[in-house]
């Protein structure tokens, strides 16, 4: 099992219900007591968690799961700078 920490921003639709719903499928454990930020504690890799969420998001959300066991990374919509620095920050 792999404790997944999952940020996001939701920019201008504002679909929050289908995402929360989808964050919990991905297991029983989790927390969310910040407004946008969550741990789930799943069978699933930073990666599959992120094809599973980023189906909930529109073209201008950015979302954020990393893997706080052991590194595993994976993120989408962000611009080359933010990719870039979440990168060069595991090396």
């Amino acid at each position: 099992m792999a404790t997944l920490l999952i940020g996001y921003d939701l920019n201008k639709q504002k679909n929050y219900p289908d995402l929360y719903d989808a964050i919990k499928g991905l297991d029983s454990a989790w927390w969310h007591h910040l407004d946008s930020t969550w741990l789930v504690v799943t069978g699933h890799t930073a990666k599959q968690a992120r094809d599973i969420l980023v189906k909930h998001l529109d073209g201008d959300d950015e979302l954020l799961v990393i893997d706080v066991t052991d590194r595993d990374r994976a993120w989408g919509g962000f611009n080359d700078k933010g990719s870039g620095w979440l990168n060069s920050s595991y090396e």
